[in-house]
Order: structure tokens, then sequence, then C-alpha cells
């Protein structure tokens, strides 16, 4: 599982959907979809309409791959930070019940409205 209070998770930005790990692609339910996908260095996060997805890509040749589902449905306060003047990246919080405080970084030419808007009508 990812360490959510490591403080070192990289900034995300949206890529393709063209990024999808075929691992990934096997995990999807066969009627989800996914929404938005963020990506760092190696990890990435996936928004899909049933859940949020963190995948870490663990070792040198990044074969072997961590995935972490939470469905939003599980999701009992969240927060998003806005990029400003000075901090020009995004945050998101979420807290899971289970898991507790579940926190991202986006660039800030992610558009982090969006995806409060997105968490806001699948967790609401």
């Amino acid at each position: 599982m990812i360490d959510f209070k490591n403080g070192e998770y990289l900034k995300l930005r949206k890529v393709s959907e063209d990024h999808i790990s075929k691992k990934l692609k096997a995990l999807l339910l066969d009627d989800e979809t996914v929404i938005g996908l963020y990506k760092s260095v190696r990890d990435y996060v996936a928004f899909t309409d049933k859940r949020v997805i963190a995948v870490n890509v663990q070792g040198l040749t990044g074969k072997s791959q961590d995935f972490t589902s939470m469905p939003y449905k599980k999701i009992s306060v969240f927060s998003i930070e806005t990029a400003g003047f000075f901090d020009m990246d995004g945050e998101l919080e979420m807290y899971f019940s289970g898991v507790g405080q579940v926190r991202f970084e986006f660039t800030g030419a992610s558009d982090i409205l969006q995806i409060g808007k997105m968490i806001s009508k699948y967790a609401l």
C-alpha cells in the first residue's frame, strides 16, 4: 500500500488514458470507466466512476505494481486547494473510513476544481 503519510509523493499531472497499464485495465470492473488519469514520474492515480486507484510502481524495472483501491462511498470528508500565485500546485485531501487521510498534490495545470466536482458527484 502506498504510504499516504509520506510527504514525498510527487506532484501529479494529467495524462491521457493511453498511459493506463494492462494490469490496471484488468482490475477495472466491466461497467467501470476511467474519468481521469494523473501521473508523477512512475506512480499514478486513476479516478474512475466508482473509486480512486493509486498505483505505486516498485522496483528497478517497474514490473511490480501496488494497487490501492479507495471507493468513493468510503469518503467521509474531502478538501481541495486550488493553485495560487506563490503556491502553484493544487492539493486534494480525502478522508476514508478505515484508512484515514489520503493526500495528493497536482501540478498547477491540473483542473483541481473539476476533480472536486467529480468526487462530489460520486461521493455525495
